[in-house]
């Protein structure tokens, strides 16, 4: 039987910071913080992958300089292991040579920052990352046929007459994955990685339930069509025919 561990944890975006200076990974957590993300803190590369062990974060802004395995080290294992392959990684470094850049960035790295750097310039590069590797934790706004979903506002709207779709937390969650990762499959213990999070401990068909509700909130408006079952793989979300 499948099933994953209940956590509880919205869907606001985890950011792992690995940092071996507590001032500037102090930094990092407040500046982090005040832009809404929630920041976990490891200080080696040891306490990293604990952390990852236990749940994976949305996006790692990983040091170059740490002590017993390099940024550059870690980037390289995270990229080699499925479990972690997708997670963007953003290096932050005192290394300005563009060679350095791009062997940070050949281990895997999303994007390179140089220290010292703003906190405006780090945030600003964080959610451009997250909209690239993650756009489901963006605030940008979705639209997919007359279909249109706002994360900032939490509404689903029909754009050619302006009627909102009220939908519960769970069926806003998983419709705006599906409408920020249309026409591909997805199983149900995929669904309930990407929307309910990693290590939970709930019943695979209890995304059946959601997609049920899901349906039932967009047939009054004729939308119900774009979530469709694939007979033995999952569910996608489509504007072709079924």
């Amino acid at each position: 039987m499948n099933s994953h561990l209940k956590s509880g944890k919205s869907k606001t975006a985890t950011i792992l910071l690995v940092e071996d200076e507590p001032a500037i990974q102090e930094l990092l957590a407040f500046n982090i913080t005040q832009c809404g993300f929630h920041p976990i803190q490891a200080l080696n590369a040891t306490s990293a992958m604990e952390h990852i062990k236990r749940e994976l974060p949305d996006l790692i802004l990983l040091d170059w300089m740490l002590p017993e395995i390099s940024g550059v080290e870690l980037a390289k294992r995270l990229r080699a292991d499925q479990r972690t392959h997708n997670i963007p990684i953003i290096m932050l470094t005192a290394r300005s040579d563009e060679k350095d850049k791009i062997i940070g960035l050949e281990a895997g790295a999303d994007d390179y920052i140089t220290k010292p750097f703003s906190p405006r310039e780090l945030i600003a590069r964080i959610r451009a990352v997250l909209r690239r590797r993650s756009p489901q934790l963006s605030d940008k706004i979705t639209i997919v046929g007359d279909l249109e979903i706002s994360p900032a506002t939490h509404r689903v709207n029909i754009k050619s007459n302006g009627f909102s779709i009220p939908l519960g937390p769970t069926e806003f969650r998983l419709l705006h994955f599906f409408m920020t990762h249309p026409e591909r499959v997805y199983s149900r213990s995929q669904l309930l990685d990407q929307v309910w999070g990693d290590h939970v401990f709930i019943e695979e068909r209890t995304v059946d339930v959601h997609i049920r509700r899901l349906r039932q909130a967009l047939e009054p408006y004729k939308m119900d069509h774009f979530i469709q079952t694939v007979r033995s793989n999952g569910y996608r979300f489509s504007s072709a025919p079924s």
